[in-house]
């Protein structure tokens, strides 16, 4: 039954339709559509009927036909190629993207869903070593990367921190880029320097991607941010074109809400509000970049003012940890706390809550409040839950096997738990 969903979200996102439309496309009754997009769970899921499902299958082929002769046939080049660095396939910035290439990816994150819930396993990558190394602290991302790999049947080695790294030694980025390709089949970085993964990708041809670059960019955590939209959406009926987005924090050194504005400028007609006092703004040539690509822009010190009426309020940590000397939290008071008594005075029903991890939440933070946890408008574990699909694909597409993923699975030889947390099946209906 995921395969159901998962082919009916898919086509719905390529073609760009809300659920109303899509149902019209088809000449089916929206009622239908809804429950064939439920939880096979759910007591309401039905069955998709097999000639709705070949002609899906035959609009996105068309649309795919279509696309193909638009663009000089450049669509039907690999993934991995279209998206790579410098002629490599290593990811270091969502630049590398367009809307198309985006949307293959999700595609295969879709294929990836099985998988990633614990009810499939594949072994296309068997044998092949993951070289993870994090030079900044690091627990969700980390993990999310080497259990990525592991899915597809890899193996980690992992480095955390300077002091056990040769670089404490005095070894150069060069230097120790090529010994480790010497030693693994990809790599996955993180650093607190912006442009010093760069560096590593320069010095190496195998895949390598950013896990974070100080204040620079964190590609991957964009991606899945972006899929996790796409997927709220689909069961809301909302497109991300013309979507309203409200960025909260510190937007001046958080590396996630940089590549993630960056990624949403490639749709249409999307409302930035940026809230974040003067001192922790967005900076300036991201800010001119969406404007460049005509999206509308507020930015505001007030978070009442700036909610309102957003469909996605993304909310960031503080990075006090990259403050400059002497660098404080001016203005940064606790009326920039997105807590529940706010989000209801002035959220939609429908808007989604996000933030990138790990969120503070001891008292006087001013982060997304704790008292969120069991509104169903917060998607954050529903958002780290789809970084696996997301990092799968990536390893899937930049080590060239994504095209072997449908036909390698086999079911899990063990039974997980229905429902990951205690709380998740009060989020049936939203999946």
């Amino acid at each position: 039954m995921s395969q159901q969903q998962d082919l009916l979200r898919d086509a719905m996102r390529r073609l760009n339709l809300t659920r109303d439309a899509f149902s019209e496309r088809l000449g089916v009754r929206r009622r239908a559509l809804d429950t064939w997009l439920l939880p096979s769970e759910s007591s309401e899921s039905r069955a998709m009927p097999e000639m709705v499902g070949k002609f899906v299958a035959e609009i996105l082929q068309r649309e795919a036909l279509d696309a193909g002769s638009a663009s000089g046939g450049t669509e039907h080049r690999p993934l991995v190629q279209r998206i790579a660095a410098e002629g490599k396939p290593q990811l270091l910035s969502v630049a590398q993207f367009d809307r198309g290439s985006l949307e293959d990816l999700f595609q295969v994150a879709d294929v990836m869903q099985p998988i990633a819930r614990r009810q499939k396993v594949t072994r296309i990558l068997e044998g092949a070593v993951l070289g993870s190394l994090f030079f900044e602290a690091s627990t969700r991302t980390r993990v999310s990367f080497g259990a990525a790999f592991c899915r597809l049947g890899g193996t980690v080695c992992d480095t955390t921190g300077f002091t056990f790294s040769s670089m404490a030694k005095g070894e150069s980025i060069y230097d120790t880029s090529r010994v480790m390709s010497g030693y693994v089949d990809a790599l996955v970085v993180r650093h607190p320097e912006q442009g010093s993964v760069a560096e590593f990708a320069r010095a190496t041809n195998i895949p390598v991607i950013n896990a974070g670059d100080g204040p620079g960019e964190h590609p991957s955590q964009a991606i899945l941010d972006l899929y996790t939209i796409q997927r709220e959406f689909s069961r809301t009926g909302k497109l991300v074109d013309g979507t309203h987005v409200a960025m909260v924090g510190d937007l001046k050194y958080g590396r996630t809400v940089h590549s993630l504005i960056r990624l949403l400028s490639l749709y249409r007609g999307l409302k930035f509000t940026l809230i974040a006092p003067p001192s922790l703004e967005m900076p300036a040539y991201l800010v001119e970049l969406v404007a460049r690509n005509g999206h509308v822009i507020e930015q505001t010190s007030s978070l009442k003012q700036g909610l309102r009426g957003a469909d996605v309020v993304y909310a960031t940590r503080v990075q006090k940890e990259r403050f400059a000397a002497g660098e404080t939290m001016e203005g940064y008071t606790p009326e920039f706390q997105v807590c529940k008594a706010l989000v209801d005075s002035v959220c939609k029903p429908d808007t989604i809550l996000m933030h990138p991890l790990p969120r503070d939440g001891r008292p006087g933070a001013n982060d997304l409040s704790v008292d969120l946890n069991h509104d169903p408008r917060l998607a954050i574990f529903r958002q780290t839950d789809n970084g696996i699909p997301v990092r799968m694909a990536l390893f899937a597409v930049l080590m060239g096997v994504d095209k072997q993923v449908a036909r390698s699975m086999r079911d899990a030889g063990w039974r997980s738990p229905a429902h990951i947390g205690p709380d998740d099946a009060d989020f049936d209906g939203l999946d």
